[in-house]
């Protein structure tokens, strides 16, 4: 065989490995939908993209839907993104009762079932409480927490103006009771969690910025951060602003 055909077939050999490779890739992107048995509930889930995985936990009351630019954003970033819609909410069939520890058990449980290996959480307002009550109950599950608007218990973590009226509320509805008693995490719960934290909350948000600050320093890799020009929601509802901190707490703590 002549040099310069040896050439052309080595050529075309790396040619015909590179489609493969990504075909490959392209073939390990997924976009999908499915329902995942957590055992006294059913829970809606979307998933996209490929590469480490990252749970998305809506706000109270919401849905996945609600951080649809964040799932987005972080898989075309190369991320495979869950988001799940927590009992009860979402596509899920409403409940009479409600508890955040349940919650937390229910994502454990998909984690489990979905091998799962330290994924990262991001979780908004509610889901921000579901991903510290997670680690609190099931420890070293989390390979990294970022919450937005999150609060551990109730008593003060509110801004003054919006807890007295929240507080008293007449007949709330199941959701809203949950909400008016839960969280019953403290400082020291904090202090038990050993993975990296971003703990956020907006510069007009109903969570005390004191609060998010004792949260953030509490846990021995967490980090408080204030978002400016922010209230509870602005940044993260159909927003790039929260994907991109998400993206920028990745990058520095190397996951």
């Amino acid at each position: 065989m002549k040099k310069s055909q040896k050439i052309w077939l080595a050529v075309a050999a790396v040619a015909v490995v590179a489609v493969v490779v990504a075909h490959l890739g392209a073939e390990s992107y997924v976009s999908y939908t499915d329902t995942f048995d957590a055992g006294s509930v059913e829970l809606f889930y979307a998933v996209e993209g490929k590469g480490k995985p990252v749970i998305l936990l809506h706000g109270n009351g919401g849905s996945h839907n609600d951080l649809e630019t964040t799932t987005r954003q972080l898989a075309q970033a190369g991320y495979k993104v869950y988001a799940l819609d927590s009992r009860g909410q979402g596509a899920n069939p409403p409940l009479e009762e409600y508890h955040y520890k349940d919650m937390a058990a229910d994502v454990y449980k998909f984690i489990q079932a979905q091998g799962l290996k330290r994924p990262a959480v991001f979780g908004f307002s509610d889901g921000g409480i579901i991903a510290l009550q997670l680690e609190v109950d099931y420890p070293g599950t989390l390979g990294a927490i970022a919450t937005g608007g999150a609060n551990i218990f109730v008593g003060g973590a509110l801004v003054p103006e919006f807890e007295e009226h929240f507080l008293s509320q007449e007949n709330p509805n199941p959701l809203n009771v949950m909400m008016m008693n839960e969280p019953t995490m403290t400082p020291e719960d904090m202090q038990q969690i050993g993975c990296p934290a971003l703990i956020m909350s907006g510069d007009r948000d109903l969570i005390r910025s004191e609060h998010t600050q004792l949260i953030g320093s509490n846990i021995p890799q967490g980090e408080a951060l204030i978002v400016p020009d922010a209230d509870h929601g602005s940044y993260i509802y159909h927003s790039r602003r929260v994907g991109n901190l998400l993206l920028d707490f990745f990058d520095r703590i190397g996951y």
